[in-house]
């Protein structure tokens, strides 16, 4: 397929997915005429690189995660290294601590939501 179908196909803009072609995270057959050509693989490595993104990851640290997850068959990568688990364990740390700052962030707007929302003069105590 072509980009402007993968593009379409994955919700990704065609810079982004030339964007991801330069750091290695995409690979594309070319045309006599020099066009891209994917497979239907594709679709699957682009979601799998947004959701890494999403998940706070950066290019780099993407293009040495993606050969070691798991292969076609569902079985572990051979390529999965125990210092690239380790680089792993401390993303999932790092989101964690995110994690946490969020729901503290969203516990101090509901209390100003639950204060804004009281009658003027209440006190907690007496409103509700």
């Amino acid at each position: 397929m072509r980009i402007g179908e993968l593009a379409a196909r994955t919700g990704v803009s065609e810079r982004s997915l030339r964007y991801y072609e330069k750091q290695g995270l995409l690979t594309a057959e070319r045309t006599p005429g020099g066009h891209r050509e994917f497979g239907e693989w594709a679709v699957d490595r682009v979601i799998r690189v947004q959701a890494l993104y999403a998940a706070g990851l950066n290019s780099t640290k993407i293009a040495a995660l993606l050969p070691c997850m798991r292969d076609a068959d569902g079985g572990p990568s051979a390529r999965a290294t125990e210092r690239l688990v380790a680089e792993l364990a401390e993303e999932r740390r790092r989101i964690d601590r995110l994690i946490a700052d969020l729901l503290r962030s969203r516990d101090v707007l509901d209390e100003v939501m639950d204060l804004a929302t009281q009658p003027r003069g209440a006190t907690p105590a007496t409103a509700g």
